[in-house]
């Protein structure tokens, strides 16, 4: 039997009309009908903050997106669950969209793989990440990627078809001043805890690391466990997501 291939595509686009996040939803949908190939999508998606769908039922989820505006950071609703995060020019989003036909089964299994991929290749950069939830810290997760057990530096979360899974995350390569600024008064809006020692950047560890460096080497991690092609969006992918992009925006 052949040894399955991931496509790789480094496409982004600017996500405060929701289109990026549309692309997400798209690839999901399409991955799932056999239309498009299992997918690791990897990009910048620039100034926003992508809230969960618990937060949208929020009494103060008005208030936190006009907090959010206020910053400059557009509000948009991300696929996977979990709480508000926050995208600028030095955070990484990363996504992988795979076929399968029980997606309940392996959820578990999924998150600790792309945890473990992102702890692997923060390793080779010589930091020594783990995994693990901080207390305290924003858009809480079992899965999330920590250094030293004191900052946050990624956030894994998950959505799931009747045929395909998107485990998507955030990885804050720079700029954690620039997200605590705007998720203290956020989370206090929407009545969430918060301790913003807790908000991290790889660049709190190494300094002068690069979003494109940290991207490079994600792609190099997962090429090394298996078989990666590189590729671009399809005009049909792009297409729906057009279609999709103003529901993921409140």
């Amino acid at each position: 039997m052949p040894q399955r291939t991931i496509t790789v595509i480094r496409q982004g686009y600017d996500d405060s009309d929701g289109f990026d996040t549309g692309v997400s939803d798209a690839l999901l949908r399409r991955v799932g009908e056999g239309l498009a190939p299992e997918t690791f999508r990897i990009s910048v998606p620039g100034s926003v903050v992508a809230f969960g769908k618990q937060d949208r039922i929020a009494p103060g989820f008005d208030r936190a997106t006009e907090i959010a505006r206020r910053h400059g950071y557009a509000p948009v609703i991300r696929l996977p669950g979990g709480r508000a995060a926050v995208f600028h020019d030095e955070v990484i989003s990363f996504s992988w969209t795979v076929p399968i036909t029980d997606p309940v089964r392996d959820i578990r299994k999924r998150f600790a793989r792309v945890a473990e991929l992102v702890v692997a290749t923060l390793r080779d950069f010589g930091i020594a990440a783990s995994v693990g939830e901080i207390p305290g810290e924003y858009c809480p997760g079992e899965f999330s990627v920590n250094y030293d057990g004191s900052i946050k530096l990624a956030g894994i979360g998950q959505r799931l078809t009747k045929r395909a899974a998107h485990v998507g995350g955030v990885l804050v390569v720079g700029g954690s001043e620039r997200i605590r600024e705007v998720l203290v008064p956020l989370y206090g809006a929407l009545g969430i805890d918060l301790d913003p020692s807790t908000v991290g950047a790889l660049d709190d560890v190494i300094p002068r690391i690069d979003t494109s460096t940290v991207a490079d080497a994600l792609v190099t991690t997962l090429r090394a466990a298996m078989p990666v092609t590189e590729s671009t969006l399809d005009n049909e992918t792009l297409s729906l997501a057009r279609s999709l992009a103003p529901t993921h925006t409140p």
